[in-house]
């Protein structure tokens, strides 16, 4: 199908085994990928509750210094969302999110070098100021894109982040009434 290029064209150049060989490693890059939104996402839930900004027992660790609540509540959302609808249906509502904050993320190259030019930088990022620029630019297109293309998928993702922010200030001013 068209949503299948890599496939399709492996198998051209490479015959009926390259079917395989892709499933594969569209598996393993999967299975990678899953193991780091697991492990960041529990710890994301957990650095929340331990600044006051979401419930405070998910905050705790067990007894081997995992989030244990942290990883169940992201193993409930995680089954609901898979509920919500078919697969490429969810990966477009994920995507144009993702894609906010990594914009937001990388932007903030930019600022934190105009207004801490003399801090410390253990990690460096790579081909700045091109690099980082270049990719803004093509995550916003593709952003503008998905909002044009796919409004019925990016809209109701959009509403949600923005709908953050006010529950943001909200908990917030909860957590400094109630120490």
């Amino acid at each position: 199908t068209s949503d299948r290029v890599g496939t399709a064209a492996a198998s051209v150049i490479f015959g009926p085994a390259a079917e395989v060989i892709m499933a594969a490693l569209i598996m393993i890059s999967t299975f990678g990928c899953n193991n780091g939104l697991i492990l960041a996402g529990a710890r994301v839930y957990y650095a929340m509750a331990q600044d006051g900004l979401f419930f405070r027992k998910i905050g705790l660790l067990n007894s081997k210094a995992v989030p244990g609540i942290a990883l169940i509540v992201q193993g409930i959302w995680a089954s609901l969302l898979c509920l919500s609808g078919t697969y490429s249906d969810l990966l477009d509502y994920v995507i144009f999110a993702v894609l906010i904050f990594y914009i937001l993320t990388v932007s903030g190259i930019f600022i934190l070098r105009k207004k801490r030019p003399d801090a410390e930088r253990p990690y460096k990022a790579f081909g700045y100021p091109v690099i980082p620029a270049l990719y803004v630019l093509a995550a916003a297109a593709i952003s503008i894109d998905l909002l044009l293309f796919k409004p019925s998928y990016t809209w109701p993702g959009l509403i949600i982040v923005l709908l953050g922010i006010p529950v943001y200030f909200l908990w917030r001013s909860r957590v400094a009434r109630n120490p």
